[in-house]
């Protein structure tokens, strides 16, 4: 893999990990699109490349961490408190302990994630392969995002948030594993539709990206590793992808916080749209797939 080509990869993603369109559908395509333009990579659905791209993926949690470093500061300390606190009153349970309530909420999520995750890593890997099926999945994320910005006011708050909620959105995640259903949409979407406000819903989906996504890279770095190796992806490829999706996906989330929080999500649902018709229509030549 070129470096340029690496760069490329990792401008997309910093761009589409946080602006809920998908950022392994765009992944897949631009791959497909660049293998059948003659440029050596290897094939999206192969191990190296699905690395490739969970490791781009970890670089959009520098992203997290720098756009949400107060938030994560204060709930990181916040869970050691209650936890100290949990154990020095011999374990005994404490309605004031928010952080590490909301902490093993998140690990339930991951925990559902990882269940729909590796019952169907294989079917899902599948569509890696099949542009077609992406299109559909595209049509879908778009949908959601439109239906997003008509609900009502949401009420539900960081205290509020349910067992069951969590597991929603911890399947939505999973289901988030088919390229073309963005991680964010769906798991901003579940927590919309089980009454979670929006700011907390954002603050939610994208903290629990950060053990989901690290937990998938050694998963799938061990499969590589136990197979062939980086087949033409090198390290510094991988290198210069995590960095350069680090940087874009700052740029990209505060926008996306802004326009979650005015409900203006929909207006990423045309070209969501735009998208899915053009791989249909041929305009993104399914053949070079």
């Amino acid at each position: 893999m070129a470096l340029w080509i690496a760069i490329l990869l990792g401008v997309i993603q910093g761009l589409f990990m946080f602006i809920p369109v998908s950022s392994t559908a765009h992944l897949v395509i631009t791959q497909h699109w660049l293998i059948g333009a003659g440029h050596d990579l290897p094939p999206p659905e192969s191990p190296e490349m699905i690395l490739f791209d969970l490791v781009v993926h970890v670089g959009t949690l520098v992203s997290i961490v720098v756009v949400f470093r107060k938030s994560l500061t204060d709930f990181i300390r916040g869970v050691l408190q209650n936890t100290w606190h949990w154990l020095s009153q011999g374990g005994r349970a404490s309605s004031e302990m928010l952080f590490l309530r909301l902490a093993l909420l998140i690990l339930f999520s991951v925990f559902v994630t990882g269940i729909i995750g590796l019952s169907f890593k294989f079917f899902f890997e599948r569509f890696f392969a099949n542009p077609m099926l992406v299109a559909g999945t595209l049509t879908i994320t778009g949908i959601l995002l439109w239906w997003t910005d008509r609900l009502s006011r949401r009420t539900v708050g960081l205290r509020q948030i349910s067992a069951k909620t969590a597991a929603w959105i911890g399947l939505a995640q999973g289901l988030s594993l088919i390229p073309g259903l963005s991680r964010s949409g769906m798991t901003i979407t579940f927590a919309l539709l089980g009454g979670v406000k929006r700011r907390w819903a954002a603050q939610y989906s994208f903290f629990l990206a950060i053990p989901t996504i690290l937990a998938a890279t050694l998963v799938q770095g061990i499969e590589v590793a136990g197979g062939d190796g980086l087949n033409g992806v090198s390290w510094a490829a991988l290198a210069v992808g995590f960095v350069t999706a680090a940087i874009v996906g700052i740029f990209a989330l505060r926008l996306v916080l802004m326009l979650l929080y005015r409900a203006k999500l929909r207006i990423f649902s045309f070209y969501l749209w735009a998208l899915a018709a053009a791989v249909l229509l041929g305009f993104v030549d399914a053949g070079t797939f």
